[in-house]
């Protein structure tokens, strides 16, 4: 069995892949997987960044969680536009804090 089947990828990110009915992928499961883990890593990742954003600036964490989503949307960045966002609110259960609204 290849170690990527053991990946368990949550329904909130299946979603982005999902059919409007949510009934089916239109993404093979092996792309859906790959996208996961690289959205799972970057938000892993930004903890740190966004913890060291927050306390530097003293902004608001939702404005922090803004601004990282602004960053993942921008041209060029390693994720789609409904991964950014999906990333932003893993960030933000990470780090217990308030998820931006879908502003």
């Amino acid at each position: 069995m290849d170690d990527s089947n053991q990946i368990e990828v949550p329904p909130s990110f299946l979603a982005l892949y999902s059919t409007p009915s949510g009934t089916r992928l239109i993404q093979p499961m092996a792309f859906v997987r790959e996208r996961y883990e690289l959205c799972e890593d970057l938000a892993q990742m930004l903890v740190d960044q966004a913890s060291t954003a927050q306390f530097k600036s003293g902004a608001p964490e939702v404005e922090v969680l803004r601004a990282m989503r602004e960053g993942l949307r921008a041209e060029g960045s390693a994720v789609e536009p409904p991964e950014a966002n999906w990333v932003v609110l893993r960030l933000a259960e990470l780090l217990q804090w308030e998820g931006p609204e879908g502003d």
